[in-house]
């Protein structure tokens, strides 16, 4: 059997990702098969889209415990509502030369917004850390509205007011209304 390198204590670590209809979310039997393998549940998130929920869990553990876990989840896997991947990962490298920002956009809704922005920060070698999008229909006028929170992370040597000024201006050239902010927190 193939051992995963040594690492030292709980830093043995298994990504879960779950698909499943909302009504059905595993988030609490989840949670009890990592507390009951011994690991903790160092990282969660939970979305609902249409009607399915989309689960993200990162548990953390002994090499022992993440094996204990690892089995668990095969069994839990044969539900056939119940769409999971698992896999081990690592601890996540430290970024302390990215500048956590959030940039918030809100428009009348039409293809290709989120594409034109996404690219813009791939342009310029800025990582997007969270992504969150929606639309909706406006409630004073029913027009159809295009609303996205985007936390990125700007490399430390770019000039904040150039790279500022420039989103803004393709926000002003797509009509767009648009913000980036440093994230304060």
């Amino acid at each position: 059997m193939n051992r995963p390198p040594s690492r030292a204590g709980n830093d043995h670590q298994l990504l879960i990702h779950t698909l499943t209809p909302a009504s059905r979310a595993p988030l609490l039997g989840l949670a009890k098969r990592i507390a009951d393998a011994g690991c903790n549940l160092a990282d969660a998130r939970v979305s609902t889209i249409g009607n399915d929920a989309s689960l993200m869990l990162l548990a953390s553990g002994s090499w022992d415990a993440v094996a204990k876990l690892e089995t668990a989840l095969a069994k839990l896997g044969r539900d056939p509502e119940l769409h999971l991947q698992h896999y081990r990962t690592g601890p996540r490298e430290p970024s302390g030369h990215l500048l956590p920002y959030l940039v918030e956009v809100v428009a009348a809704d039409r293809p290709g917004i989120l594409v034109k922005i996404v690219e813009f920060f791939s342009h310029h070698d800025i990582r997007v850390e969270q992504l969150s999008s929606m639309r909706y229909q406006a409630l004073q006028t029913g027009a159809e509205m295009f609303q996205a929170q985007i936390t990125i992370g700007i490399p430390a040597e770019l000039h904040l007011a150039a790279l500022r000024d420039d989103f803004l201006e393709l926000c002003d050239g797509l009509n767009l209304d648009a913000i980036m902010d440093p994230v304060k927190f």
